[in-house]
């Protein structure tokens, strides 16, 4: 059984940082694509940034871009965020997902089967 476990959340002030970590298990994602999504309160789920298999192509939204880095360890198959000067708009809940089919960095969420339960991140102005 395929299962994604997000970590790192939390509180933070405005301009501070998180790593969000995710461990996947069950199978081996190192030839897959694998994502980072986020839902605030009372909006819909968006993107925040995706990977590729091998890890050499990302992709980001607009929003996040030039702030967070998305990174892997096919080794631990485990998936990062890494969000720097964190705004207040950034607070949701973050979640990670895997492609079984997919290796390119993938943006809309039908492109992933597999999510995590997500970790919540609130930033503080």
């Amino acid at each position: 059984q395929v299962q994604l476990v997000e970590s790192g959340g939390g509180l933070v002030q405005a301009g501070g940082s998180l790593r969000l970590s995710c461990a996947a298990s069950g199978r081996t994602f190192s030839s897959n694509s694998m994502g980072w999504f986020r839902q605030a309160p009372g909006k819909e789920r968006e993107f925040v940034a995706s990977i590729s298999g091998s890890g050499g192509n990302t992709y980001y939204a607009d929003s996040v871009k030039g702030r967070f880095t998305i990174s892997r360890d096919n080794a631990k198959n485990t998936v990062y965020l890494q969000m720097n000067s964190l705004e207040p708009e950034d607070t949701a809940r973050y979640y990670c997902a895997a492609s079984r089919l997919y290796n390119a960095p993938r943006f809309r969420q039908r492109d992933y089967d597999y999510w995590g339960q997500g970790t919540q991140v609130t930033v503080s102005s």
